[in-house]
Order: structure tokens, then sequence, then C-alpha cells
């Protein structure tokens, strides 16, 4: 029974908070929800993300499902998967939507921005080594236009258009023998540096009421 699963002592609510920067309050809230995802289990697979209605209609559901097992977003200093994740995992990734209002110290700001670029740089690098090529690009385009509505040909020729302009932003003039491999995470970071990304990822997961479900 789902009412029947351990709860965190304050000493494990503490050090998540610690490690996450959640309140005790938010963190409550999760593990109720953590919990309702997995039945009650300690671990979470891939499949508990199918009890998110919120998700399915969103074209990278699976790019977003994958992060949350994606080692290098948990520590692991590996590009390879989990199969399983515990309730830290779960928060570690959420944590990545967190966001700072301008009242914080703008290292912390930065500092935000910069961890929130990377979770999305990872999203877009699948294979982890180290730059978004054209072929990974054109994965994304394809999935966010969805083939319903457009066509291979076209989401190819929109990611080749947006390569070329991340070539011109990050390298400049190149001769015409030159080859531009992908996107770099310090490319990234130029491409985005305008972009207010610390406001535009959330955790909706704290905007649900799990209260009903979870007892």
């Amino acid at each position: 029974m789902m009412g029947s699963s351990p709860s965190l002592s304050a000493r494990e609510t503490r050090n998540l908070s610690d490690l996450t920067g959640f309140s005790s309050e938010q963190i409550e809230i999760l593990h109720r929800r953590f919990l309702h995802l997995t039945d009650g289990k300690s671990t979470m697979t891939r499949s508990s993300f199918d009890n998110i209605p919120d998700l399915d209609n969103n074209p990278i559901k699976s790019r977003i499902v994958n992060a949350f097992f994606d080692g290098r977003n948990l520590g692991l200093q590996s590009k390879e998967s989990v199969d399983e994740i515990t309730f830290e995992n779960f928060l570690t990734t959420l944590s990545f939507f967190q966001h700072l209002d301008d009242n914080h110290p703008k290292e912390d700001l930065e500092h935000c921005k910069t961890e929130k670029l990377k979770f999305l740089f990872r999203m877009y690098d699948t294979n982890g080594d180290g730059k978004i090529t054209l072929e990974e690009l054109r994965e994304i385009v394809d999935e966010l236009l969805s083939k319903k509505f457009t066509t291979e040909k076209a989401s190819s020729s929109i990611a080749d258009s947006a390569m070329l302009e991340a070539a011109n932003i990050c390298v400049g003039q190149m001769e015409p023998n030159e080859h531009y491999e992908g996107i770099t995470f310090q490319d990234f970071l130029q491409i985005m540096q305008e972009l207010k990304i610390e406001s535009k990822m959330h955790v909706r997961f704290l905007q649900m009421d799990t209260t009903a479900m979870c007892k």
C-alpha cells in the first residue's frame, strides 16, 4: 500500500536539501510524487514516467525521460544510462530545473544558468562525444516538429540552416574546404548566452497536488 511506504527522516531530508537546494517542504512533496509514480517502490524505472499525463504530448518526452537515467546527470562521470534511479537520483536531476530569482548573488545565477545549459546540451549530445553533430541536430528538430506535420527533408533543411548559423556565430567565416564538426559546449554557451534559460526550465512536479494520490 502507498500509505505504508516509509517517509524520509529529518536527517535524510536535510541531507537532500543540502545536496539539491530544494527546501524540506519541496522534498516532502516530491517524495510523495516519487512514491506515487513508483507505486511505493524505492526505485524508479522509465515506465514510471508513463503515469505523467503532462509528458504524453511532449514531442521530446523520450529525451526528458532518458535524462533522468543519464549517468552524466547523476554525477557518475559516465554517459552510460542506468536502469533504475533512487529518490536521490530523481531529485538530483530535478535540481537542474530549479529557478533562482534575481535576489541571489550574480555568481549563483550564472552557475545556475550554466548547469541548466549543461543539462540541455547533454539532451542533444546523445552519444556523449562532447559535440552536437548535424545528425543529432536533425534528430531533435525532427522530434520537435513531429513527422505528422513535416517531412524528413524539411527537418534536415532546418537543421542544416541552424548548424550553419552556429558555425557562423562560433567560428566565423570558414574556408570552402573547412568542415564544422559540431557544436561544443563552449559553442553552445556562446549561442545561448542571451537566452534566459534560468527562468524557462521549471519543475511542474512541485505544482501538482499529490496529497490525494498518495494516501
